[in-house]
């Protein structure tokens, strides 16, 4: 059985020194790991951006595609091989700026993939731009007196989409970040992870220290019941969308995959796809 050992690889990542994308890194191999996956089982799909690298990586199966377009391929790699485990990933500015919309459409699909994003609430890899995620006022290269836009949060607008799994969690918190991979990677359908993973080059405001001073632990609500929609919003708005943990699960909807009519279970990646003569003619005759 592999370890989290087996998920490393001979590339040493260039993030900044300090990045909470090493604990995010860390914590997929561990939960890889925990699950019980081999390598060779696992797929990750990234967008662009500094998380954009963690693809490249994680010693498994590696696609890093376009900026925001994480989600299509992972989406289309699941289909085509529902065998394998998905993990999709992207930071704040990847899946709610560019990508939203495929971030929306996949929630509401319900496809079995796991996406984690790494929200560090500014564009880091571009040197320092305001993201979707950045708090009113927020003062960077490209709102020198500050953002006059609303904080997107994404736990509600998972939520308000029809997500059948939502956690988020804290970089520092590695035993809690590999938890709610875990549960993701185990979730029969779409699991979205926000993980508060702080930019410690560019984003002076949201550093380590702010976020230990907000976060509150799902396991900290007496009676808290994670299959309780309602209750999830409610803990989302109180704590101004600070909450950490499984916040929201729904183990009754069916996946994608599930309700797709004539959906094999051999993926196309493992069929005999060779077509004969006489079907090869019976296809080029629909077209006379």
């Amino acid at each position: 059985m592999a370890t989290f050992k087996d998920f490393r690889n001979n590339i040493k990542p260039n993030w900044c020194p300090g990045c909470g994308d090493f604990s995010v890194q860390a914590a997929i191999q561990r939960a890889c790991a925990n699950v019980g996956y081999e390598p060779e089982q696992v797929a990750v799909v990234s967008g662009i951006g500094c998380s954009g690298r963690i693809s490249g990586y994680i010693n498994a199966y590696g696609f890093h595609s376009i900026h925001g377009r994480s989600l299509p391929v992972a989406q289309g790699l699941k289909l085509a091989n529902r065998e394998l485990a998905v993990i999709a990933s992207g930071g704040d500015g990847d899946g709610f700026a560019i990508g939203m919309g495929h971030t929306v459409h996949a929630i509401r699909r319900n496809i079995d993939v796991t996406y984690i994003v790494m929200d560090n609430q500014i564009y880091g890899l571009t040197k320092g731009q305001t993201s979707p995620r950045s708090a009113s006022g927020f003062k960077t290269k490209s709102t020198p007196t500050g953002s006059i836009e609303t904080t997107l949060s994404p736990l509600e607008m998972a939520l308000a989409a029809g997500a059948t799994f939502v956690a988020q969690s804290f970089s520092t918190d590695l035993k809690q970040l590999t938890a709610v991979i875990e549960a993701g990677m185990n979730h029969k359908g779409f699991s979205l992870i926000n993980v508060f993973s702080p930019c410690v080059t560019f984003n002076k405001v949201n550093t380590y220290e702010w976020f230990k001073e907000r976060v509150v632990s799902t396991d900290s609500f007496d009676g808290y019941d994670a299959s309780n929609k309602m209750m999830a919003m409610q803990k989302v708005l109180e704590t101004d969308g600070m909450i950490t943990g499984i916040v929201y699960q729904n183990k009754e909807k069916p996946s994608y995959e599930q309700q797709l009519p004539g959906f094999q279970e051999i993926g196309l990646a493992k069929q005999n796809i060779t077509l004969t003569k006489d079907q090869f003619d019976k296809l080029v005759a629909e077209f006379n």
